[in-house]
């Protein structure tokens, strides 16, 4: 029998790496996580919806306790027990999560942009999250590795303004004494001096399109992310519109930023499916 991600590159993440099935503990049932670009999700949702029968669509927002995704879950599976996990993927997601669970398929979907309301269907029923999917929302990509940075603006998919760069900041000294003492605090002031300047790239590409970003994305190196947004004050106005960062982002680039444009749109799926 042909497995229910086959006709999709579900098999693979969007770099093409394979990915294992998972089994998850519960008799006759194994599941498998994967990721889907924009394009092959509204693929995926429009054969979800084809293929009728009795189903259960259950849509939910991020900010929910474990308990209360636990409750909604078994109410709307009308069961008293749930795949192991599934609760904490949902409670622990900052985008929210959508449920379709039927005969046809059973899959959890994280999608790239907030789920905004609490909706329960008894069909496969995509038009929510089909919606969200389709709207240009105007993205601000922050890139940034000690020694580089890239900045973007997007509306949809298309990169509409962007800059990128690198600064010296170097490695860290490993010999001891005074003189790494001093070649620390040369490495600090290197580092500031690094992200003062990225600071001020960032406000001359986002200041103009400030009004109109719904989203800002941060990627590269959780540390150095950190102290950039601590350091930068014009970033704090977007703190109520971040989504998750990119943390397997490699040295900023140009076509580095091109390339985070789709994992910024892509879903993730986990799907459950009999062995």
């Amino acid at each position: 029998m042909e497995r229910p991600w086959s006709r999709y590159s579900c098999g693979m993440d969007i770099n093409g790496m394979f990915l294992e099935p998972s089994n998850q503990g519960r008799q006759g049932m194994e599941s498998r996580r994967f990721r889907l670009s924009r394009s092959k999700m509204l693929d995926f949702l429009d054969e979800l919806e084809a293929a009728g029968g009795k189903a259960r669509s259950l849509y939910l927002p991020s900010g929910l306790s474990l308990v209360e995704v636990e409750s909604l879950l078994k109410e709307a599976l009308e069961t008293p027990t749930i795949p192991p996990g599934l609760a904490e993927l949902v409670a622990s997601s900052e985008t929210g999560a959508i449920l379709f669970w039927g005969f046809y398929r059973r899959c959890l979907i994280l999608p790239p942009f907030p789920v905004t309301e609490r909706y329960l269907a008894h069909s496969y029923d995509a038009t929510i999250l089909r919606s969200l999917l389709k709207r240009s929302f105007t993205v601000a990509l922050i890139l940034i590795r000690l020694g580089a940075y890239a900045i973007g603006i997007c509306q949809g998919e298309k990169l509409i303004a962007s800059k990128n760069g690198t600064g010296l900041v170097h490695a860290r000294h490993k010999q001891g004494g005074s003189s790494q003492r001093r070649f620390e605090r040369h490495r600090e002031k290197q580092i500031e001096y690094f992200l003062d300047r990225v600071c001020q790239h960032v406000r001359e590409q986002l200041e103009p399109h400030a009004r109109a970003v719904d989203y800002v994305v941060y990627g590269g190196a959780r540390t150095t992310i950190l102290l950039l947004r601590k350091r930068c004050a014009f970033l704090q106005q977007f703190d109520n519109r971040t989504l998750p960062p990119l943390l397997t982002i490699p040295e900023p680039r140009k076509a580095v930023l091109e390339a985070a444009i789709g994992d910024v749109w892509s879903s993730t799926v986990v799907e459950w499916y009999e062995r």
